[in-house]
């Protein structure tokens, strides 16, 4: 019985899924990383919960994802390659009749899979996300989110009351040097200073929280003039305190990039639709769909820079590779922006780079598997490898020379 899978075809899957998968989860990790740095930063600003961190983003993995499977899919496949090429396992599988499209069975495989993934991210999960994103850095701001008061400073509450707190413990659930200044529509001021106190939720009205101060001060001012303030001391006092109003998020679609498929297909053919809706939602569908197109031709790109020349290991081709997808990434992204301005037709701007591109990749893999000896990036092979050895002469520390007395002249007769 002949099994689905040959061999070739499984070891060639072995090689190229697992540097993929850590190509995926290296440039995923180095994206987080760097939004994370920034949300720290501003979470810390805005006072809110270290945990809304973590839940930001995990909202914005979709979009990242969406960027870190097309790269890993190509160095997955080209760091394959690589290994069989610099190893002689390539020039075998050739000579006993191994064409290169045979051998791009499996990575071809995985390329669909991840076409459907990346179908699934780019068009309908990542949309819903980014506005989740966008929602909960909305209520971090306005403080829906339990954004807490800044210690050391002066905060307004309501527009009628001033809060300032010197220390902070236990996670914000006791607070010790306690100001408050609250004032009423009469003209009337309470000034409050207290040891201690804790924020209290209310069951009846989640609008109104309590402030239970502990050992303190109060001096009342009536605003009347010629009227003495009291002076009033307490143990315990509750001083409730009305949150702020917060207006409801907007509806998702107020940004393009929040449209799923079928509402960026109605309303960038949508007869009714506002021209510049219409450019922006047309120009937001096509740069998703070349996205996705170019995911196969990767693997023939892979091919193409993975194979060094003879008794070379050169490793030129794995930068090429991610400078020619990353700067094809940008070029897309400005034909978007273009195409939603409406200065050029969004077809124009995303598909005619988009086949520019997919010429030369062709043309690369057509020189690597059909012209005898073809190299694709043969001339930045030489020029990297001459590059290369003037540099390290540059660093070769020389022998110093043998000391060597002068000859001793015998004298005139």
């Amino acid at each position: 019985m002949q099994q689905p899978i040959s061999s070739i075809d499984r070891y060639i899957l072995r090689l190229t899924v697992v540097p993929m998968l850590g190509v995926f989860a290296l440039a995923a990790s180095l994206l987080m990383l760097d939004k994370m740095l920034r949300l720290f930063d501003f979470v810390a600003v805005e006072g809110g919960p270290v945990g809304v961190v973590f839940k930001m983003l995990g909202a914005l993995i979709p979009e990242y994802a969406s960027l870190a499977i097309p790269l890993g899919l190509l160095l997955g496949v080209l760091l394959a390659f690589r290994k069989l090429a610099t190893s002689s396992e390539l020039d075998t599988m050739r000579a006993v009749g191994l064409s290169y499209n045979r051998l791009l069975r499996m990575p071809y495989a995985i390329t669909l899979l991840l076409v459907g993934v990346n179908i699934a991210l780019v068009f309908y999960i990542q949309p819903i996300s980014r506005y989740y994103y966008e929602q909960m850095e909305y209520e971090l701001r306005s403080g829906a989110l339990g954004a807490s008061i800044k210690v050391g400073e002066f905060t307004t509450l309501a527009d009628r009351m001033a809060l300032r707190i010197e220390e902070s413990e236990d996670e914000g659930r006791r607070l010790i040097g306690i100001f408050a200044r609250v004032s009423n529509k009469q003209g009337q001021v309470l000034s409050i200073s207290a040891r201690e106190g804790a924020f209290l939720a209310t069951r009846d009205n989640p609008d109104t929280i309590i402030l239970r101060l502990t050992e303190g001060t109060i001096i009342q001012d009536t605003g009347m003039k010629g009227q003495t303030p009291r002076v009033l001391s307490f143990s315990r006092h509750d001083l409730p305190i009305d949150l702020p109003a917060i207006e409801a998020f907007r509806a998702r679609g107020d940004k393009t990039r929040e449209y799923i498929l079928p509402e960026l297909l109605q309303i960038g053919w949508g007869e009714r639709s506002p021209p510049q809706a219409r450019d922006a939602s047309l120009a937001s569908f096509h740069f998703r769909l070349v996205e996705i197109v170019m995911m196969f031709l990767m693997p023939l790109l892979a091919v193409a820079l993975a194979i060094p020349p003879k008794r070379s290991t050169s490793a030129l081709g794995v930068f090429v590779s991610i400078i020619m997808v990353v700067a094809y990434h940008k070029i897309n992204q400005y034909g978007e922006d273009v195409g939603a301005l409406g200065r050029i037709d969004p077809v124009l701007a995303l598909w005619v780079p988009f086949v520019l591109f997919a010429a030369l990749i062709v043309w690369m893999y057509y020189r690597v598997a059909y012209v005898p000896g073809g190299q694709a990036i043969g001339a930045l092979e030489m020029a990297f490898a001459k590059l290369s050895k003037r540099l390290g002469k540059l660093f070769v520390r020389r022998a110093p020379r043998a000391y060597r007395p002068p000859a001793e002249t015998a004298p005139a007769e």
